[in-house]
């Protein structure tokens, strides 16, 4: 059974930083690309970033590049977002997600976690 737990949400002010983590167990570490997406009251969910599991590439939506850095550590089998410079638009539950391919697509996903709140106030 696949399992993917999303932590490190919270409370930030304008212009703060939180790093998330998302815990992976139950696949095969190297066959699956990861990526975070967020989902915004009222909104769709959308990408934020990916990475593949051999680390060498990253990919980011515009809005949050120079500011998010996605990350992975090998032994733990974990994944991290971190996020600086945060702004009220960046208030979303954010999810972790796995994928056999670096996409961007939240249907090339096969596995999420449950979700993670992050709330940045102005």
């Amino acid at each position: 059974q696949v399992q993917l737990v999303e932590s490190g949400g919270g409370l930030v002010q304008a212009g703060g930083s939180l790093r998330l983590s998302c815990a992976a167990s139950g696949l095969t570490f190297s066959s699956y690309a990861m990526g975070w997406f967020r989902q915004a009251p009222g909104k769709e969910r959308e990408f934020v970033a990916v990475t593949n599991w051999g680390g060498d590439s990253t990919y980011y939506r515009d809005s949050v590049k120079g500011r998010f850095t996605i990350s992975r550590d090998n032994a733990k089998n974990t994944v991290y977002l971190r996020m600086n410079s945060l702004k009220p638009e960046d208030t979303a539950v954010y999810y972790c997600a796995a994928a056999r391919a670096l996409v961007t697509t939240k249907g090339s996903y096969d596995y999420w976690g449950q979700g993670t709140q992050v709330i940045v106030s102005s």
